[in-house]
């Protein structure tokens, strides 16, 4: 096993790409600078493949297996992961637990939906990237970083109460959709209890 093989499987974050819509190349470059294991679900296998990035698993239902059997040879070695009822996500991560990964960056994703992943946070360490806005999880029930002046979006069930701790001040902010809040130049620090995601933007 090279150790380059042994990089890709077990130490870097995997990239799932379910959905290009929003997102551009220049958005996943620096993901994909370690050469990290590639799944993509077959509706954007095209895009992904005009950006002349090598993909390791195309999760595919049988129909667009059997009229896009000529990808095994054309992107060798890529292969398909069989797909039954539209559950790409799904599917794309039972694999990755599976295989033993640790870590997954998802693209195109509904952060919405982010609710679906937490089953699986016992076993992967999950990002979102939904437009230009990535979403991770504070499994902890706290989170703290040093911010430029920026807005951040708290995600968590409706009503859910956070605290929320900048140069500016202490405040409790009650989670309703999309709850946005500016931060300062500084250290921020957000408690909560349970699982919540926050949302930053990447093209700030």
């Amino acid at each position: 096993m090279s150790s380059h093989h042994f990089v890709k499987e077990q130490q870097e974050p995997a990239l799932l790409i379910l959905d290009t819509a929003g997102i551009s190349f220049e958005q996943i470059a620096p993901l994909l600078e370690w050469v990290p294991t590639l799944l993509v679900a077959q509706e954007a296998v095209p895009l992904v493949i005009s950006w002349g990035i090598k993909i390791d698993l195309i999760l595919a239902e049988m129909d667009f297996q059997q009229s896009h059997y000529h990808l095994l040879e054309e992107q060798y070695p890529v292969k398909f992961l069989g797909v039954q009822g539209g559950k790409f996500l799904d599917e794309g991560l039972q694999y990755l637990i599976a295989s033993k990964h640790g870590a997954v960056n998802i693209i195109g994703l509904d952060h919405l939906r982010v609710f679906e992943l937490e089953p699986m946070l016992e076993f992967l360490d999950i990002v979102v990237w939904d437009g230009p806005i990535r979403y991770f999880p504070i499994k902890n029930g706290q989170f703290k970083k040093w911010f430029l002046d920026t807005s951040l979006q708290l995600h968590a069930p409706e009503g859910t109460l956070l605290e929320v701790q900048t140069p500016e001040g202490n405040e409790i902010v009650q989670v309703k959709h999309a709850t946005f809040i500016e931060v300062q130049e500084g250290t921020t620090i957000i408690k909560g209890k349970g699982i919540f995601w926050i949302g930053e933007f990447m093209n700030a």
